[in-house]
């Protein structure tokens, strides 16, 4: 999802759903979520707001979906490097730590989707703000574990 959009003619030739999933991507990166309206990913997405609302029941379903999407690739990125260094828990946090730092240039100038999103949503009970905090927590607990058995004396210390 996070490479697609930058392509051109890649747009059109994308399902609608990935198409808007992308647009509310590259417009939520760059001005905020509470900045962008539907219309705007409508049109960045080359659809209608019909269109949109077929696939999600609300803009606060989409911001969910996006949210929920990126959580999938940092949980498919802590499964990868346990993998590859399977018992090796400093490696795997090395690992981690290279993956975070391979998507810092593709970060815009805002910065974390998470906790900008955060920042954007304060309600409590809003959809994607339970996602993001169900992901940071699953990655803390994850952290931390990797941290203990790395032998680390304050893992939830050096997890934070």
């Amino acid at each position: 999802m996070t490479s697609t959009a930058a392509r051109p003619g890649r747009v059109a030739k994308l399902p609608p759903r990935e198409r808007i999933l992308d647009a509310a991507e590259e417009l939520f990166q760059s001005e905020g979520i509470r900045r962008v309206g539907v219309q705007a990913i409508a049109e960045r997405a080359e659809t209608t707001k019909m269109a949109i609302y077929r696939h999600f029941e609300t803009k606060d379903a989409l911001v969910a979906e996006w949210l929920r999407i990126l959580a999938a690739e940092y949980q498919a990125a802590f499964d990868r490097v346990e993998a590859e260094h399977p018992g090796r828990p400093r490696e795997q946090i090395l690992g981690l730590a290279r993956f975070i730092a391979d998507g810092l240039p593709g970060l815009s100038h805002r910065g974390c989707p998470f906790i900008n999103s955060l920042a954007e949503l304060p309600d409590r009970s809003h959809p994607a703000r339970r996602v993001v905090e169900e992901h940071k927590a699953r990655q803390t607990r994850r952290l931390v574990g990797m941290c203990a058995e790395a032998g680390m004396s304050d893992p939830e210390q050096v997890a934070a």
